[in-house]
């Protein structure tokens, strides 16, 4: 039996392979796409989703939606250019779209239509904010009952998070702190929480010997793809241990149906809306729980990865 999926993500590089492995899982029913405008710009974010499902997705047709929210701490405009070559490259231009999938309806109203039209629960995978799904809710809360689950990728639990900003103390994560308030009304709900935190993919990161293992088998399109998008991350921040490049998104993704290489936990826990904390995630007594990947099995989580992305 398929679980039904749908994909909110913000347009990096992660975020698209995350797609295209989604799209490997034939467990999975990808039922609709919210893209976010984020750390990516959005309409090349949008047009690289749509030739990914168009190559890659078995001849499936997925709705692929704009998101129109607005987060409250900009990510820095440095990260948002990667989806331009990905939109470009020539494996996800050798063939006319022949199905348009983009569609004109905001994507927190999209996903607030196509979990109201569905007979079963679906599982909401966010790899950015979650703008909107606490949007979603708050249009129309009687979804909430139709969600079986959210796997997110953000927050963290450690005492540094990712973010440096101005009259910020640096413990928190980007896509909460992108919007704080969404996290929170996400929070407020009773939806179940699969979390992957900063300190969830320490053990997930592009090496040398990843590049070459790809390298070395790019006579298979699906891995050629992988080896042709990574190669827009620059080798040097392998070499520097504060800004080494951390497969996150795709171990989110990975976890819909892998189970067998990580390890969870519950975390009580709140989050802060504003002052100088805003959009930390903090463990305390007696808060909202969530279930925190906390230990991931690094050579299981790559033979998967290479696993799915095989197209021969």
């Amino acid at each position: 039996m398929s679980k039904k999926v749908y994909l909110n993500h913000n347009g990096g590089v992660n975020d698209l392979i995350s797609l295209f492995l989604l799209l490997q899982m034939e467990e999975v029913e990808l039922v609709g796409v919210g893209v976010m405008p984020t750390n990516s710009y959005v309409e090349p974010a949008l047009f690289a989703t749509e030739k990914i499902i168009n190559r890659f997705g078995h001849g499936v047709s997925v709705e692929v939606a704009k998101s129109n929210s607005k987060g409250k701490n900009p990510f820095p405009k440095g990260w948002q250019t990667d989806v331009f070559y990905i939109d470009a490259l020539p494996i996800l231009n050798e063939f006319d779209i022949t199905k348009p999938m983009i569609v004109e309806r905001p994507a927190h109203l999209h996903l607030v239509d196509q979990l109201r039209n569905s007979q079963e629960k679906i599982t909401l995978l966010f790899t950015g904010p979650l703008s909107d799904l606490a949007r979603a809710l708050d249009e129309a809360p009687e979804i909430e009952k139709k969600i079986e689950k959210l796997i997110w990728m953000g927050g963290t639990f450690s005492d540094q998070g990712n973010v440096v900003y101005t009259e910020h103390d640096g413990t928190a994560e980007w896509n909460a702190f992108w919007d704080p308030d969404a996290t929170a009304r996400v929070w407020e709900s009773s939806i179940e929480i699969d979390l992957v935190a900063l300190e969830s993919i320490d053990n997930v990161p592009l090496t040398t010997e990843i590049r070459a293992h790809w390298a070395r088998n790019r006579q298979d399109f699906g891995i050629e793809f992988l080896g042709q998008c990574y190669a827009i991350i620059p080798k040097q921040l392998q070499y520097n241990a504060n800004s080494k490049y951390l497969l996150g998104e795709v171990l989110t993704t990975l976890t819909v149906f892998g189970s067998n290489f990580v390890k969870r936990k519950e975390i009580p826990s709140i989050i802060h809306i504003d002052g100088p904390s805003q959009g930390r995630t903090e463990k305390v007594t007696n808060g909202r729980t969530v279930n925190l990947i906390y230990d991931v099995e690094s050579e299981t989580f790559f033979e998967y990865l290479v696993d799915l992305a095989w197209q021969e």
